[in-house]
Order: C-alpha cells, then structure tokens, then sequence
C-alpha cells in the first residue's frame, strides 16, 4: 500500500466521525456502522464492537422506519467483534438476531450468516441450537441445489448430535452427508463421515460394523496422505478392537495413535490422555499392574497441571 492510499484511508475515516454530528437516523446509524466495519479490519475488535452496538441502539430507535438490513447488519457486526473477543455466546446470541431479521425479509444473505451461527451455536456448545439451526440451513442448500453446503450442513448437525449422545441420530445425519459428498466424489469428506459414524456405532456396541467402517476410513486417508485425519480413524479402529476384545490388536493400534499424537505440536494433551488411559486398562487387564500404575500415575500429574485454577 502507498503513502498516499494510506492519506486517503484516513482522510476517509476522518470524513466519517465529522459526519457523525451533522447526521441522525438512518444515516447517522449508517456511518457508526461504516467505522465500525473499517476499524473492525484493523482488529481493534473492542472500538468496532461499541460503534456496532451504537449504530444498533440508533436503527432500534427508529422503530418500523429503521432499515430491517442495516440493523441486521449492525447485530452480525456486533456478533464477528464478540466472535473475535472470544466472548462466543454473546456473538451467536447477536448473530442469531440477524439471521431472524435476514429470513423475515428473505434477504439472500441470510443463508451464509445462518451457517455461520450454526458454527458458533457448536462452539459455545449449544447443540441442540446447532441441531435447528443447520436443520434449516440444510433444507435451504437441497433447495438451492447447493449439495455441498447441505452435506456440510448435515455433518455438523451429526457431530452436535453426537455431541447429545443422540448416536443414532447422529448415524443418520452423517450417512445423509456421506450420500451427498460421495455424489459429489469429496472423497476425503465421505471418509470423515465414515470415521465419526464409526466413533458413534462404538457407543452403541457395535464392534464389528465400527471395525469395518473405520477401517474404510483409514484406507481413504492413507490414500490421501491425510495422515492427521487417519490418527483419528485409528482411533476408532483401536476403539473397536477393543470392543471385540481383540487387546493385543488394540494396543498395538493405541500405541500407534499414540506415537503420532506426541509428536505433534503443540500437544493435544486431553487426546494423549484418553488415549493413554486406554492403554493402561488393557496393560492392567493383562496382569501388568505396576506398569499401568505408573502410567496412570503420569496422567495425573497431566490431567493437575490441565486444571483451570479458580480465581482468586
């Protein structure tokens, strides 16, 4: 960028706050939007959060004058600075209100940002939210003839059903989306919705449709290189092993997950722990007692140090 793009740029906000004093309503609402927009690409999330939440209380005075868009658009600004601060609640809270103003006004923009809330709803852990939200989104993408989006759409309804322990559910979620991709030869997706179908059938003690699912898995991924997806799919497969009481199989496919996962950077320690944990019930169950005590004595030592302290 040049010195004088950079003159113009502020020269151009400048113009902007001088406006605000000579202005009301709508236009007044619209240029707190437009410098929350601008300082919002600087990443000074704070400031672009207080100018959306001014140019959201403005619109909301208006009452039915106010532009149902610009107050939609002031409430997903409010919720992409919240999102940025990390307050996820807050942000899908404030998202989700401009996804409602959006569909009542059938505004063509209303899709994507209600994809995107169903992403926060799964992050703040609201998944029956995700559930209803995607739900929607779903139908809205076979409408459009998107297949794709519906097949993402549907995976992430799967994993927030797993996520409710709803397993069947949640099978019958990722094998819509498995249809779709496999329709659409997204290999690698059809293997994602193969491993977490496995991960699910687990929970429901059906060893040998988990073994021989999560074994298709693994093939893909191996194939593909995707050696990051293909330690989860082991995952699933030593799971299984397990399951059908094959345990030297499954210890030996533990350790293999194992040897890949610790050496990664940085560490999912919580992961290296459920893995660990596992390992030493079949070390136990094999009468090697002090060698499980010893590393069941390690991961407490991990799982202290993984405590959030409370405040003091």
């Amino acid at each position: 960028m040049s010195e004088d793009d950079d003159m113009e740029e502020i020269i151009t906000e400048e113009m902007l706050w001088d406006r605000i004093p000579e202005v009301d309503g709508e236009e007044r609402a619209s240029t707190y939007y437009e410098l929350s927009a601008r300082i919002y690409a600087r990443g000074q999330y704070d400031e672009a959060l207080a100018l959306a939440e001014t140019a959201r209380d403005i619109y909301s005075t208006l009452g039915a004058s106010a532009p149902s868009e610009g107050l939609a658009q002031a409430y997903s600004a409010i919720g992409y600075n919240l999102n940025q601060l990390k307050r996820m609640d807050e942000a899908a809270s404030a998202m989700s209100k401009a996804v409602e103003i959006l569909r009542e006004n059938k505004s063509p923009i209303a899709l994507e940002l209600a994809c995107t809330l169903g992403e926060w709803w799964y992050t703040s852990k609201q998944f029956d939210k995700v559930v209803l939200t995607m739900g929607e989104c779903a139908q809205e993408h076979l409408v459009d003839g998107n297949e794709i989006g519906a097949a993402n759409d549907l995976h992430l309804i799967g994993c927030a059903e797993r996520e409710l322990k709803n397993f069947e559910k949640a099978i019958d979620s990722f094998k819509e989306a498995r249809i779709l991709f496999k329709r659409n030869k997204e290999v690698i997706h059809v293997a994602r919705c193969d491993q977490k179908i496995a991960s699910c059938l687990i929970e429901l003690n059906d060893g040998e449709l988990a073994l021989e699912t999560a074994r298709r898995a693994i093939d893909v991924f191996e194939t593909g290189h995707d050696h990051r997806r293909e330690t989860f799919a082991l995952f699933e497969l030593g799971k299984a092993q397990i399951l059908l009481e094959k345990f030297d199989d499954g210890l030996a496919t533990l350790e293999q997950v194992l040897s890949v996962v610790s050496e990664d950077e940085p560490k999912d320690f919580e992961f290296i722990i459920d893995v660990e944990s596992r390992i030493a019930k079949i070390v136990r169950m094999q009468g090697r007692i002090e060698e499980a005590d010893e590393i069941e004595r390690r991961l407490k030592s991990v799982q202290e140090a993984l405590e959030v302290e409370p405040e003091a």
